[in-house]
């Protein structure tokens, strides 16, 4: 009886845990695919955007066209998280270096808790400088 009292107390502590990077790691794989089209399923109504020299607040429409056009120049190849930041229950951060086809690239991403849902409401793309 002990075991079931333990197997029900632990088993939902490991689906929070789990939880915490699905997001980062989910955001990760949508962008090593190039997937605007399901990474702007996660986009807040507006998004901080910055794609090498172009920032600006943009609606998270305008968003997916930015993200789309900058994929469609740079077919990515691999990425590799630098930094994460997943121990705040409503917000969440990392860095990411991003290898493609054109280039390597720097892209840091902040996620924010909006209603029980994480929400994508900053995204920077810069050329990386450092080797």
């Amino acid at each position: 009886m002990r075991l079931l009292y333990l197997l029900l107390l632990i088993l939902p502590l490991s689906f929070v845990s789990a939880g915490r990077a699905d997001i980062i790691d989910k955001t990760v794989e949508l962008i090593k695919q190039g997937n605007v089209n399901e990474l702007a399923k996660n986009f807040s109504s507006t998004i901080e955007l910055t794609v090498l020299d172009q920032e600006n607040v943009y609606s998270n429409v305008q968003a997916e066209v930015i993200l789309t056009n900058f994929f469609k120049n740079n077919q990515p190849k691999s990425v590799k998280i630098l930094h994460r930041i997943d121990s705040n229950s409503n917000y969440r951060f990392a860095v990411l270096i991003l290898t493609t086809d054109n280039g390597v690239y720097r892209i840091s991403l902040s996620l924010k808790n909006v209603n029980g849902r994480f929400e994508l409401n900053e995204l920077r793309i810069e050329t990386e400088k450092t080797k």
